[in-house]
């Protein structure tokens, strides 16, 4: 099978889609891979790298995605890279669909069949293309929310631990998952006080086991969110629903409540984010104010630090990738469940039910387009 990486071009995202040892190990199971030129900068990998890994490097994007069956990428194609997308080749990418209805609907007059990143299970049903990228969002986002609670970047000025006779900054993580529970070790670690809200008991049982004393935990729903935002100095948005919207949990009228200065991390963005305020920026301009408090709403947070990213993401999807690459996407589907609950779309259909929910299109059974 030819294999596929072109350049990111979403805005200042540094990460790529394969390394030289994934090309490698694809080059030695016999498949070509092209590696558009340049592809590999942002996360200091070299054409030569590439090239000397087996990679045929190629100057165009138009050429990989013309002669590549598997196009491998880190973000959703954008609209000037639909034209270059062909009929049943297959996508695999991070497609967030469920926060873009145009993408999705891009993508199905296409009849690209797109294996999201963000929806690939394991035997215990959690996201390993996914878990990597939390992990490195969860603890980003505490670097960036103590930045901007800075006076100089329009927050209230409080240091995020404190020092001897001067509390600490009040901390809400809205979610308890991967990027949640990253969030709040971080977090922790810097002397804050941390409150984790969630709807799984479980987890937040599991979690009092395992963090420090100066994180607290409470059931999520809206009278807890509304009383604790009020006290709230940064607070971080990490809910998730798999292959949904994210859920809105900061309506404008509790915004409202918050004081001034305050700033809400939303790292849900990517699914629509978790604040009815919240809308996507990016790292060049990452902040915006509304109601009094900034919004740091980054939709490609893990892309700032390449080459922790790049390299986490191609641990995470190369023997998917290969699976893929050897068997044919027929085979390889119906032989691995999991990786099957990565299609989203295919031959024009949508084949994952709360992505066809969540944007109000027909849902097909994947069974039925095999």
């Amino acid at each position: 099978m030819i294999v596929g990486v072109p350049k990111e071009i979403k805005e200042d995202e540094y990460r790529v889609a394969a390394v030289p040892a994934g090309v490698a190990s694809l080059t030695r199971a016999g498949h070509t891979v092209l590696v558009e030129s340049g592809a590999g900068e942002g996360s200091n990998i070299s054409d030569r790298a590439y090239a000397q890994a087996g990679a045929k490097i190629v100057r165009s994007p138009q050429q990989v995605f013309k002669e590549a069956r598997l196009v491998l990428k880190v973000k959703e194609p954008l609209p000037r890279e639909y034209p270059l997308l062909k009929s049943r080749q297959i996508v695999f990418t991070f497609f967030h669909f469920a926060a873009n209805t145009g993408l999705a609907q891009a993508m199905m007059k296409r009849k690209v069949t797109c294996v999201a990143y963000e929806t690939v299970e394991d035997a215990q049903g959690r996201l390993p293309i996914l878990i990597p990228m939390s992990e490195v969002a969860g603890r980003m986002a505490v670097q960036e929310g103590a930045k901007y609670l800075e006076k100089p970047t329009k927050g209230k000025g409080i240091l995020l631990g404190g020092i001897p006779g001067v509390a600490p900054a009040n901390i809400l993580i809205l979610g308890g998952g991967v990027v949640g529970a990253n969030a709040a070790k971080v977090a922790a670690g810097f002397g804050g006080e941390v409150t984790v809200m969630d709807v799984d008991l479980d987890r937040l049982r599991y979690l009092e086991d395992i963090m420090p004393k100066n994180v607290s935990f409470l059931m999520s729903h809206e009278h807890n969110i509304a009383e604790r935002i009020i006290q709230a100095d940064l607070v971080f948005c990490c809910a998730l629903i798999r292959g949904a919207r994210s859920p809105i949990l900061i309506p404008r009228w509790m915004l409202k409540k918050m004081k001034p200065g305050s700033v809400i991390v939303d790292v849900a963005i990517d699914q629509g984010g978790c604040a009815e305020t919240s809308r996507p920026t990016t790292h060049a301009k990452p902040v915006y104010v509304e109601e009094g408090i900034v919004h740091y709403c980054v939709t490609n947070i893990p892309g700032a630090v390449p080459i922790t990213s790049t390299y986490g993401l191609t641990n995470a999807t190369l023997p998917f990738v290969l699976e893929m690459a050897n068997h044919g996407i027929p085979r390889a589907l119906k032989e691995n469940p999991l990786l099957a609950r990565g299609v989203n779309v295919i031959h024009g259909k949508v084949t994952y039910r709360s992505l066809a929910q969540a944007l109000n299109l027909t849902y097909t059974p994947l069974s039925r387009t095999l």
